[in-house]
């Protein structure tokens, strides 16, 4: 087995993380140190650096695009998650807030055609391209920086009138062409580099590991020209050394590194994006020296010389992108247009001070959600993100609707919604008051005290408090919220109705008040697995983000769109720490929609800017294992010595009923209680020990409560050998699970 230093990324990561919302927790946990580094590095104590599908930097904020990382570790390369992760945003801040190329100034003569064929004419120095640019009025033998004092004097003089005034890539790609401004975006990516990871070594190496893993195969494949620009790129930046690469290239590529290695050491001495073009155009001087680059044919037409010149780019930028981390405002003249213009399109949420955050793009803030969501660990080994949320707030727009159906079909389907708990309330009021087996309240002095410390049985005067009875209980009510609840079914009159979602929520709502009058802490939530709704979504802002962000993601993640926008979702209705009144309302407006399907379709449509989001319940198939194993998680968190479980399910998980099973039995391993519950499928039965299949609204509200009835009734009777309030009348779901064949 290879030691760390040998292993590669693509081996120390499994594929499902590198998955685009895996990279994007990963680079979450470094967000706040990037930063802060990034405000150091731009002297703005209030620049934001944020997630964005449109790399932007300008003004307070840097956007940075999450494939940036995606594509760092698709790299085999020597180095850990963490390291890649922290390495490629520090790169990303690097180049956002580290170039600006928009300084508009006239094309100096020296780049201009002319002015090369003048120095062409001059002595050939010992080595023929270490001076190209000469000029007329340079008559002594030490010309020095040339550049740099015509770049000087031209800084100090105002533009003559009329001269035109352009950028730097404008510039080179009308003296140079594509090949130029090639080039000039390869040799400035390689500065900058080297400039400002030179003080962060550590990230440097990493950069270093993840370029020189690539260096071998794009230099097989890479053409003259190309290899030529790749070894200027990493000996500026200092990745590798000319007598490394030399052995690398072909040999007119090696005599022409000769040659441009005094050119290329330059670049540590200026900051000027203008020097840095200077530079590009005679390397490329040097690469048509030495017949790297192919001449031009004295009858080439337009088309050819533009199809000539276009080779020429493609060959400096294919093998150039081969090996560096591809950063978008370095990537092109149109890449970087779109990079610094990108924060005007993009609307970037403000007013925010957090250390890190996203820019307010639908796609983008997917997979944010995504990433933050909570990973669910099933008993069978298998892992995978679970959205949970609130349930939308808007639901309580259908309160009143909802509030007269709850009281209608509590009398049709035959529940009582006053007094609840039945003969279970005096049963409990008695356990509360239960809070000693024996003896006196600590602080009471005992008539026997004097007897029984001379017999030495007491070591204090005051008799010892005996340990409470008193047991607390959590229930939590686990409704499948896929669109096949509100599909109609059969009811006992003959007529078909959406009745399974309606059951449900009735029967939550009647769980819900029998809890609330026993005191009991109690939860409700529902899942599926869709599109995942926010708190404050109405339902043309769900729609409209749904569209935008599943067209984007698309375009971005191709095939890995379907599982970023088909998400399996645990929406809380009411929480254990919420009251019952902030919940009543939501679950009143829920009931009405699923009573009423139609009817509340319609009402989305004439008012969708208040309506809530109807069209959240997706067909898609659930993940019940993960909701399952997520609820239990919830309940195990309180403070609770009695745990029951209700999950209500229409159909087949889409994962593994053996999975769904397994997590079942692991979870009432850690004594919680789990009641399944299935509408006309027996999926239940397979899956979970105590099971009830049912086939009529009012038998699954029944079901729902006479479970957790039964199940209270049980752990009383089990907490001693007081069992004389037992009645026939309450029936115990299979009081032990049946022994699970292996």
């Amino acid at each position: 087995m290879r030691s760390r230093e040998q292993s590669v990324l693509s081996e120390v990561l499994p594929a499902d993380e590198r998955v685009i919302e895996a990279v994007v927790a990963r680079y979450q946990r470094v967000a706040p140190a990037v930063t802060r580094f990034a405000r150091k590095l731009a002297e703005n104590d209030d620049l934001q650096v944020r997630l964005g599908s449109h790399a932007s930097s300008s003004g307070n904020d840097v956007v940075i695009d999450p494939g940036v990382f995606q594509a760092a570790y698709a790299r085999r390369a020597p180095v850990t998650p963490t390291e890649v992760a922290l390495a490629s945003a520090l790169h990303e801040v690097f180049h956002l807030v580290a170039t600006d190329l928009d300084d508009r100034r006239p094309i100096p003569p020296e780049w201009l055609p002319q002015a090369h064929e003048e120095a062409l004419q001059e002595e050939e120095p010992e080595h023929p391209t270490a001076d190209l640019l000469v000029f007329e009025d340079d008559q002594d033998d030490d010309q020095g920086d040339v550049i740099d004092e015509i770049f000087a004097e031209r800084a100090a003089d105002e533009p003559a009138e009329g001269e035109r005034l352009v950028t730097v890539l404008d510039a080179l790609n009308e003296v140079g062409g594509p090949a130029a401004e090639a080039m000039f975006l390869a040799l400035e990516d390689a500065r900058q580099e080297a400039t400002f990871f030179g003080e962060y070594h550590g990230a440097w190496t990493v950069l270093r590991d993840l370029y020189l893993a690539s260096v071998p195969e794009a230099m097989a494949e890479g053409r003259p020209l190309g290899q030529f620009a790749l070894s200027c790129f990493l000996i500026a930046a200092g990745y590798l050394d000319r007598d490394t690469l030399q052995r690398r290239v072909e040999p007119h590529v090696a005599l022409a590194l000769d040659d441009a290695v005094a050119f290329i050491e330059e670049l540590a001495d200026t900051d000027d994006p203008w020097d840095v073009g200077s530079l590009a155009l005679q390397l490329l001087q040097i690469a048509k020296l030495h017949h790297v680059v192919e001449e031009a044919g004295v009858t080439e037409t337009k088309t050819q010389s533009k199809a000539r010149m276009e080779d020429e780019r493609s060959q400096i930028a294919q093998s150039v992108d081969a090996v560096r981390i591809i950063s978008p405002i370095l990537k092109d003249h149109e890449s970087y247009d779109e990079t610094r213009q990108a924060s005007q399109t993009v609307s970037a949420e403000q007013g925010r001070k957090d250390a890190a955050d996203q820019a307010g793009d639908p796609a983008t803030d997917q997979i944010v959600k995504i990433s933050e969501a909570p990973t669910v660990y099933l008993p069978t080994g298998q892992s995978g993100k679970l959205v949970v949320a609130r349930f939308p707030d808007r639901f309580r727009n259908f309160a009143p609707e909802g509030h007269v159906m709850v009281r209608e079909a509590g009398r049709e389907w035959g529940l009582a919604q006053q007094r609840v708990s039945g003969e279970l309330y005096p049963l409990f009021l008695a356990n509360q008051r239960r809070g000693l087996r024996s003896g006196y309240d600590a602080g009471d002095l005992s008539p026997y005290a004097a007897l029984l410390l001379g017999a030495g049985l007491y070591e204090r005067m005051f008799e010892r408090r005996d340990l409470p009875i008193r047991r607390s209980y959590g229930v939590s009510l686990l409704i499948d919220g896929s669109a096949s609840m509100l599909q109609p079914r059969d009811l006992r009159s003959g007529r078909r109705s959406p009745w399974a979602l309606a059951a449900a929520t009735l029967g939550a709502w009647t769980l819900a008040r029998l809890c609330n009058e026993l005191q009991i802490e109690f939860e409700v939530a529902l899942f599926n697995r869709a599109f995942a709704a926010d708190p404050d979504d109405t339902e043309r802002a769900f729609s409209e983000r749904r569209g935008k962000a599943t067209g984007a993601l698309r375009q971005t993640q191709g095939g890995a769109a379907e599982r970023l926008t088909r998400t399996v979702n645990h929406y809380i209705l009411k929480s254990f720490d919420d009251r019952w009144r902030r919940a009543e309302d939501i679950i009143a407006g829920l009931f009405w929609m699923a009573s009423a399907p139609q009817k509340a379709a319609a009402a989305a449509r004439r008012e969708p800017m208040d309506a809530p989001p109807i069209s959240m319940f997706d067909k898609a198939a659930n993940v019940d294992e993960f909701n399952v194993a997520h609820a239990a998680e919830r309940m195990l968190s309180r403070k609770v010595g009695t745990r029951i479980l209700v999950v209500l399910a229409d159909g087949m998980t889409r994962g593994s009923v053996q999975a769904l099973a397994e997590t079942v039995e692991d979870v009432e391993r850690g004594a919680t209680v789990v009641l399944g519950i299935g509408i006309g499928d027996d999926t239940v039965r397979a899956a979970y020990g105590r099971n009830q299949v049912v086939e009529r609204p009012a038998e699954l509200a029944q079901a729902m409560i006479g479970g957790v009835r039964s199940a209270l009734h049980q752990t009383i009777a089990s907490m001693g050998g007081d069992t004389w309030w037992a009645h026939g009348s309450e029936r115990v779901l299979y009081d032990a699970p049946p022994a699970r064949s292996a």
